[in-house]
């Protein structure tokens, strides 16, 4: 019986060699990762076991920490956090640490670095770390107390997840791009439709996407209920790590005859731009029906680990051009590292943004978890960028929060209503 791609990573990374779908593993883990908020606890959960032993992290290279969600820091509470990661990374000599000035959102920092690469186990204590499957890894999010363990064993139990297979066929729409696509997977599935399965993504459209499209559709896949998402690598996941030599990661595929818990296919050439409405992202509908519903609002974000990518900003810059963001919109657009904020500046889209009156932040997830740099009040509509709308997601819980593209984000912030391009 064949494997697939999920199965024959955790596999390979432990002890149990005849290990399938349904079995649990102890897997040895390639990086684990924390942040400003998830990190403190699986520092405090470390040092009690530890406490009374000459023992200190598994590999010093292979525990990352990156203050991104609360910073730069808004308040005392968060400072101290932050504080909680500098101390232990120092106290531990650990190789990455990134402090502000270097440190970008945690998912789209991590790729850029190199920190993840195909065939890893990579773990985080954070939900969207499934991002990392865009490259053919096994990546997905922990709690902080198996965090905690993981930074003493270098160990995390697993129960293999059974795999669904997605297959995009036909061609994209226009403006239709990975974000498009995983909320139309979403709206057809439901918040609850993957739950603790891998999702495959495979198909000719999967074959042509962009790696920025790949890793917003990973990212994505905890919205489902996800246990991860995989692309198996290809030559645009080659040609994206070119800088790296191919000896110094494996390259993993799915058999023929593997197992599968469904198959599900889908013809892109029948998806439009998708827009998901409060209060949930399974609730998804074409940018056609949405434009005629006239849904005026309030703010608009552009980024996050979902959409901050330089092609994101590319679309944006694009859409917007000479335009002027609507007067009555907040437009806050947040490059998602330091590196694309700098390239962004080099291309103009930064100056671009600015003279057409958004706001161009440092890189934080911020308001994506209505932590700070985009707060909004009761009766505030947001459409953004982000992963999730749910109640009280970005602010008060009287606020709405509306999901979709660079491109229909870009539109609506110029229009003042959630539209597209086209229209």
């Amino acid at each position: 019986m064949g494997l697939t791609i999920t199965e024959k990573i955790l596999r390979d990374h432990s002890d149990n060699k005849n290990a399938v779908a349904g079995d649990i593993v102890l897997a040895k883990i390639d990086k684990c990762l924390g942040n400003d908020i998830t990190a403190p606890i699986s520092i405090n959960v470390f040092e009690e076991i530890i406490k009374g032993t000459n023992k200190g992290v598994f590999d010093k290279d292979k525990i990352i920490l990156t203050p991104d969600h609360f910073t730069p820091n808004k308040d005392v509470a968060s400072a101290i956090q932050s504080k909680m990661l500098k101390d232990f990374a120092y106290k531990y000599n650990l190789s990455n640490y990134f402090e502000m000035g270097r440190v970008g959102i945690e998912h789209c920092l991590i790729p850029q670095e190199r920190l993840v690469l195909p065939g890893e186990v990579f773990i985080g204590a954070d939900s969207h770390t499934c991002t990392y499957g865009a490259l053919g890894a096994f990546s997905t999010g922990v709690g902080s107390t198996d965090l905690g363990v993981a930074m003493v064993l270098g160990k995390c139990w697993f129960k293999i997840p059974e795999s669904i297979k997605f297959i995009y066929s036909g061609t994209l729409n226009k403006w239709v791009s990975g974000k498009d696509l995983i909320l139309y997977t979403i709206g057809k599935i439901g918040v609850d439709g993957a739950t603790y399965n891998a999702m495959e993504f495979t198909g000719e459209v999967i074959e042509h996407l962009s790696m920025a499209s790949r890793f917003t559709m990973c990212n994505m896949a905890i919205e489902a209920g996800g246990k991860n998402g995989i692309v198996a690598p290809d030559k645009i996941t080659k040609d994206y790590l070119k800088d790296i030599n191919e000896s110094n990661y494996r390259i993993y595929s799915s058999d023929r005859d593997a197992q599968y818990d469904n198959i599900i296919e889908f013809n892109c050439s029948e998806i439009e731009p998708q827009v998901a409405l409060p209060h949930l992202p399974e609730n998804a509908k074409p940018i056609s029906e949405v434009h005629n519903m006239q849904i005026e609002i309030d703010q608009v974000v552009i980024g996050s680990c979902t959409n901050g990518r330089l092609e994101d900003l590319e679309v944006a810059a694009r859409i917007i051009g000479r335009n002027k963001i609507n007067p009555r919109i907040r437009c806050i657009i947040i490059p998602g590292t330091q590196e694309i904020y700098l390239e962004a500046l080099k291309k103009g889209y930064v100056e671009l943004f600015i003279k057409s009156g958004a706001v161009v932040s440092t890189p934080t997830c911020g308001p994506c978890l209505g932590g700070h740099m985009g707060i909004l009040a009761p009766n505030e509509k947001a459409l953004s960028t982000t992963n999730r709308n749910f109640l009280g997601r970005m602010g008060h819980i009287e606020s709405e929060i509306y999901l979709a593209s660079p491109a229909i984000a870009a539109a609506s912030a110029i229009k003042g209503y959630i539209t597209s391009p086209d229209y």
